[in-house]
C-alpha cells in the first residue's frame, strides 16, 4: 500500500491522521470529571475524554449542561470535585504550575489583550509571564506576526486596530510561547464573513503544522464543522456524544430530498406527495414550486418522483439535502441550540 506521496507504506502502518493520533499519549486527559456546588447542584457528572496532538475538538452544549464549568475546571480556575485530568501527561491539580505552563486560552467575553501596548509588546509580555525573554521567542513572534498578516501592524497599539486584527492578535498571543493546548472561545465572535474565514484558514493551519491540539467552543456550528475533527457534546452535565464531524452528520443522515417542479394552478401535486412521503417544506417560487421531503423506509426516489409526473407536475429537478451539525446537535441534546 503507498500513500499520497507514492511511499511505500507497511499494512501496519497508521492510515490516517486520526489513527496516527491515536498512538500518541493524549494532552488533555479528562477521567471521571465531576463538579458539584452548593446546593447539591451538579454541573458536571463524572465525564471522560481525551483530546490528542494535533486535533481540533469542539466543546459542545446547550445553556446549563456544563460547558462553562468544564472549560474552568480543565484551565484551573475552578476545582473540581472528582476526578482527574491530567495535561501533557502532568497531574493538574497535584502539579498546576507544571500542567498550565503548556496551555494557552483565549477567552470570549474578556480582553485577551492590552490595547495600550503594541501588538509586539502584547507578544513579549505574554510570553514573559511564562519566563520566556524578549530575544528568545523573537523569531518565534516574528513568524507568528506574518502568519497572521500582522508584521505591518507590530509596533501599533492594539487599540487602533480593527475588531478583526484584535482578534488575530488575541490568537497570537495565546500562541506566543510554545504550548501543547490551546482554548479557544468564541474565537471569531463579532468578525465579518471575510475575517472568520481567514481567522478559521489560519487556525486550522496552525494546528495541522504546529501539531497543536485546540480545544473550540463556538456558538457558530459553521466554524465547528470546518475546523473540528471530533467534537464533544455535553447535556445535562454528562457526555452525551463524543465522536468525528463526519461519524455524528452520517448518524443523522436521512432520505431527504428537494424536487422542483412546475405544475398548473389547479393541480395539487402537494397533496400526492404527502400520501407518499413526509413532505417537511413547501417553497412556491415565481416558475416552480420546491418541496423538501423525507423518504421513508421501503420507498424509493423513482417512485416520489413518478407520483409528481402522475399528479400532472413537470419535473425540474432533485437535490439531496445534507445534514449539518447544528442540525445533528440540536437532535443530540434535544434541545435549543446554545
Amino acid at each position: 500500500m503507498s500513500d499520497t506521496s507514492g511511499r511505500q507504506r507497511p499494512a501496519s502502518e497508521p492510515t490516517t491522521e486520526t489513527e496516527r493520533a491515536n498512538e500518541r499519549p493524549p494532552v488533555v486527559a479528562v477521567e471521571d470529571l465531576g463538579k458539584t456546588y452548593p446546593g447539591d447542584i451538579t454541573a458536571l457528572d463524572e465525564i471522560s475524554f481525551a483530546i490528542r496532538p494535533g486535533e481540533v475538538v469542539g466543546l459542545l452544549g446547550p445553556n446549563g449542561a456544563g460547558k462553562t464549568t468544564c472549560i474552568k475546571c480543565l484551565l484551573g480556575l475552578v476545582e473540581p470535585t472528582a476526578g482527574t485530568i491530567e495535561v501533557a501527561s502532568v497531574d493538574a491539580q497535584a502539579n498546576p504550575r507544571t500542567a498550565y505552563s503548556r496551555v494557552g486560552a483565549m477567552l470570549e467575553g474578556a480582553r485577551n489583550v492590552y490595547w495600550r501596548l503594541t501588538v509586539r509588546e502584547n507578544l513579549e509580555f505574554f510570553a514573559g509571564i511564562a519566563g520566556n525573554a524578549p530575544s528568545e521567542v523573537r523569531d518565534r513572534h516574528d513568524e507568528l506576526l506574518e502568519r497572521l498578516t500582522l508584521a505591518e501592524k507590530a509596533d501599533e497599539p492594539v487599540r487602533d486596530l480593527s475588531r478583526g486584527m484584535k482578534q488575530k492578535v488575541s490568537l497570537a498571543t495565546t500562541l506566543a510561547r510554545d504550548v501543547d493546548v490551546a482554548f479557544l472561545d468564541e474565537p471569531t465572535l463579532g468578525l465579518d464573513v471575510e475575517s472568520s474565514l481567514e481567522l478559521r484558514r489560519e487556525l486550522d493551519t496552525l494546528a495541522t503544522e504546529r501539531d497543536l491540539a485546540v480545544v473550540l467552543s463556538s456558538h457558530d456550528m459553521d466554524v465547528i464543522q470546518d475546523l473540528c475533527d471530533r467534537v464533544v457534546v455535553l447535556s445535562d452535565g454528562e457526555v452525551v456524544a463524543d465522536d468525528s464531524v463526519d461519524s455524528l452528520l452520517e448518524l443523522f443522515r436521512t432520505q431527504t430530498y428537494e424536487i422542483s417542479f412546475e405544475a398548473p394552478v389547479d393541480t395539487d401535486v402537494v397533496s400526492r406527495l404527502r400520501t407518499t412521503c413526509e413532505v417537511t417544506n413547501v417553497d412556491h417560487r415565481s416558475t416552480q414550486t420546491v418541496v423538501t421531503v423525507q423518504l421513508p423506509d421501503g420507498n424509493d426516489l423513482p417512485t416520489v418522483t413518478a407520483e409528481v409526473v402522475d399528479a400532472g407536475g413537470q419535473l425540474h429537478g432533485v437535490s439531496t439535502v445534507e445534514p449539518d451539525l447544528e442540525e445533528a446537535f440540536l437532535r443530540i441534546t434535544g434541545g435549543e441550540e446554545s
